[in-house]
């Protein structure tokens, strides 16, 4: 089920206005008429498929100054571009981004491809970004939905059902292919019903602000008095907990020991201070058992919540290294250079040892 064509063209309208009036400037949005990159509207899809925007407008022009093209990008390790990613967390999504600019310099002539199944292709690129990067960067008529699309496209049309069932996934989409096929451009069209769901149409606990919403006198859910009801609040999955005990081993002339993580689960390959990871909280003669350190002292604790996971973290202080501690010598000026979670680089500040940015 879908919308009729004059409805659809009277949305599509008001957006793109509303969006040329009131786009707010990004380092992936061209100035004046220019053309948008395709190589940056992938890389800066990817960073904000879980990242805020602010953040990631901070860290894409230093990513980009690293890796201008996709051939810099491709030719680039993994841990350069680990590297490269901190502060932006979900590490897989770099991961991705590498191999995507790798599977585009191998088959695609170095271009990032304009055609949705081509991008689908790609690691790391699913429906929605596929859609964005082939109408944003090309012009082409395609349609993307994001959470901030969706929360629009419900409470424009009243659809008052579970956000996550796939019948309103299939409508919600329905709905946005009818607004990309009446638009001007699709790509300012898609672009201006993110931004609408960004400052405008935004979820609770914030009050939509219905008073400067273009869409106002066409809402459903507006009409209704249903902005906060809609869309329907996501049940919450439990997340699981484990519990981390890294030892800080520092040494006035080695540096600090360091090791990296498993080529699997979470952080995958990324640098830490030597870390156990279990079910349970370790005890002080389980710590120094599995470090091999002489002693150890706990020096604090704190939390470090993922999408799926609330690692508690424990820190400790060891010194007398033996023959079974994990790990190798990193002298403080490698530090900065290795790929590190943001809980890994907390542990090594936390400690006292060094502080690291």
């Amino acid at each position: 089920m879908t919308i009729s064509r004059d409805r659809a063209r009277r949305i599509s309208s008001r957006i793109e206005s509303w969006f040329a009036r009131n786009a707010r400037a990004f380092p992936w949005r061209p100035t004046g008429d220019g053309a948008r990159d395709a190589y940056v509207s992938l890389v800066s899809e990817i960073m904000l498929q879980q990242t805020q925007a602010a953040r990631v407008a901070e860290r894409l022009p230093v990513f980009l100054g690293r890796f201008p093209d996709v051939s810099s990008l491709a030719g680039a390790s993994e841990d350069e571009v680990l590297h490269a990613w901190q502060g932006l967390g979900y590490y897989r999504r770099a991961r991705s981004l590498h191999g995507a600019a790798s599977m585009i310099e191998a088959e695609f002539d170095g271009v990032v491809p304009r055609d949705v199944a081509s991008l689908r292709s790609l690691p790391g690129v699913g429906a929605y970004t596929a859609g964005a990067i082939a109408s944003m960067a090309y012009g082409v008529r395609e349609a993307c939905v994001d959470g901030n699309i969706q929360r629009v496209i419900m409470r424009t049309e009243g659809i008052d059902l579970e956000p996550d069932a796939p019948e309103t996934r299939r409508r919600v989409w329905d709905i946005a292919r009818s607004l990309v096929g009446s638009s001007v451009s699709p790509g300012a069209l898609n672009e201006g019903l993110m931004e609408l769901g960004a400052v405008v149409c935004t979820p609770p606990p914030h009050s939509p602000s219905c008073g400067v919403c273009p869409l106002a006198r066409l809402c459903i859910a507006r009409r209704e008095g249903r902005q906060q009801e809609i869309p329907r609040p996501k049940s919450r999955s439990r997340q699981r907990v484990i519990f981390h005990d890294s030892v800080v081993v520092a040494h006035p002339r080695l540096g600090l020991r360091v090791e990296q993580r498993p080529d699997a689960g979470l952080w995958r390959k990324m640098w830490q201070p030597i870390t156990h990871e279990g079910e349970s909280e370790a005890t002080a003669e389980a710590v120094l058992a599995w470090s091999g350190v002489k002693s150890v002292e706990e020096r604090g604790s704190f939390e470090h919540q993922t999408t799926h996971r609330v690692v508690k973290v424990r820190i400790w202080s060891g010194s007398g290294v033996g023959r079974g501690t994990p790990g190798e010598w990193a002298d403080r000026g490698r530090l900065g250079e290795l790929a590190m979670s943001n809980a890994a680089r907390r542990v090594i500040a936390h400690s006292g040892e060094l502080t690291i940015g």
